[in-house]
């Protein structure tokens, strides 16, 4: 066989492996309003950049197309980021022994290069016919994803079933995006559930989102879930060592937030961050999960800021939870945390205290401390009680800690601490509303919280921009050292 020969032989071979499980399941695929695994990477990519690894690969003793998964990297906006796509004509898209080595190949390569991983998921599970070998397969990929955890971003999009040990691999990535038609999301398959409990969980993606929290991120469609996807990453940088992309903007760093002067009649947090973010813009995370907390990025000056707020909130074990992880990915990842804090407490219910809120309460005060990055917090309304101090307060390192004069700083609420400091007062008859009052305007007093340097300045609300901005800047070559051991013990 000539040279030109065997070039035409390896381009057939290319094209016999690009059909994946053949035309005809290819062809059904998209019938069914689905892009196919490579469509997904070259919708993703920038064109022409991605570089397929390990394409030849096949199960022991059998042909499958690429074994059932898309290895390689690209570039988004000329950013390098490695990923792999589920090929569900391949065997239903289920792992294999060679087909985890792919993935942790190049897993292995993006630690390595300091680059984001891709996920993208469309599986039936793994293949039993591997027996113990594919125990082993996917136990070195969950490995491999743990190892990358801190170092560099994992992100995956789960556009079909994601199920058993590929749901595991998904909850243990940065950030979920799912198809609202088509995503699902399961350890164990809902029909064996319903068929032995009478009832179906909520694996799709309104389930993922709003009850479990599995997924941070919903698209209407693959391609919806793709931009989802790019644009996350422009507000995430590539690795531990660097920072995220800085882009330009003409919004003036001292642009007054007039509207937050009235912040007494401002119900949603969501105002106070856009008023501070570049173009107003503020990127949500989980935005129908514990709706108590929005968390999400930002930028301010061109730089990426991460942001959490609450809306005179009663915290929940799922709030406590959402901020929690959060602020560990911001730590990991070098981004600047802002609070906007309003909070009265926790929310008192049997469920909270059984599903654990005073454990949940506790990883968001040890994410707070363990953080090292800047952490700036704006009280805007009401800081009571332990519920503040878990909330990037003084005691939970807070490098600066701003108020509005409409803040109120207590150990106990209003209806709680008159209960308690006015005891005998109530008893004699005196209103309980003018007690509050004078509770608010005395106990509470944001200024009483200033002598006592629990706050580091009370601001007037239109300038809230040009404050933030002033203080990121000045809290940018911030240094942090922690002290030695081998790890914490947060509970988990």
């Amino acid at each position: 066989m000539s040279s030109m020969e065997k070039i035409s032989d390896l381009i057939a071979r290319k094209e016999a492996i690009a059909l994946g499980g053949g035309k005809e399941k290819l062809e059904k695929q998209k019938q069914n309003g689905s892009m196919t695994a490579r469509e997904r990477i070259e919708a993703l990519l920038d064109e022409g950049s991605f570089v397929e690894i390990g394409a030849f690969i096949s199960a022991r003793g059998e042909e499958t197309a690429a074994d059932g998964v898309i290895t390689g990297y690209g570039s988004v906006d000329s950013r390098l980021v490695y990923v792999y796509s589920q090929d569900v004509t391949v065997l239903g898209g289920a792992m294999g022994e060679m087909y985890a080595n792919k993935i942790n190949k190049i897993v292995d390569m993006a630690a390595k290069m300091g680059a984001p991983v891709i996920g993208m998921l469309d599986s039936n599970g793994v293949r039993l016919s591997d027996g113990p070998r594919v125990q082993r397969a996917m136990g070195r990929v969950l490995s491999a994803f743990a190892n990358i955890s801190g170092v560099v971003p994992h992100i995956s999009i789960v556009f079909g079933n994601c199920a058993g040990g590929s749901a595991i691999a998904a909850a243990m990535s940065d950030f979920v995006v799912m198809n609202e038609k088509t995503g699902k999301m399961f350890v164990t398959g809902p029909d064996i559930i319903e068929a032995t409990e009478g009832e179906a969980p909520s694996v799709d993606a309104k389930g993922s989102v709003n009850k479990n929290g599995n997924a941070h991120l919903i698209g209407k469609d693959d391609l919806g879930c793709i931009e989802i996807t790019k644009l996350l990453l422009s507000y995430i940088p590539s690795n531990n060592l660097s920072d995220a992309f800085i882009y330009e903007t003409a919004d003036d760093l001292s642009r007054p937030c007039d509207i937050l002067n009235d912040i007494e009649n401002i119900t949603d947090a969501r105002v106070v961050i856009a008023e501070i973010a570049d173009d107003k813009a503020f990127f949500e995370i989980q935005s129908d999960y514990a709706k108590e907390a929005s968390i999400g990025f930002i930028r301010v000056n061109g730089s990426t800021v991460g942001v959490i707020a609450t809306n005179e909130a009663e915290i929940s074990n799922l709030a406590a939870q959402k901020m929690e992880r959060f602020v560990r990915f911001c730590d990991c990842y070098n981004t600047p945390i802002v609070t906007i804090t309003d909070v009265e407490g926790f929310r008192a219910s049997a469920n909270e205290e059984t599903w654990g809120l005073a454990r949940k309460s506790a990883e968001l005060m040890y994410a707070f401390v363990e953080a090292t990055v800047p952490k700036i917090n704006i009280i805007t309304k009401k800081a009571y009680g332990t519920a503040y101090t878990l909330l990037n307060s003084k005691q939970g390192g807070a490098d600066l800690i701003y108020a509005y004069p409409t803040a109120e700083m207590a150990p106990l609420p209003p209806a709680a601490g008159v209960g308690v400091l006015y005891s005998e007062r109530l008893k004699a008859g005196e209103s309980r509303e003018a007690l509050e009052k004078e509770y608010i305007e005395t106990e509470a007093s944001i200024y009483n919280a200033a002598k006592l340097g629990c706050v580091d300045d009370i601001i007037i609300p239109s300038e809230t921009r040009a404050r933030i901005a002033a203080a990121l800047e000045m809290l940018r070559s911030k240094r942090a050292g922690a002290i030695s051991k081998k790890h914490d013990n947060m509970s988990l």
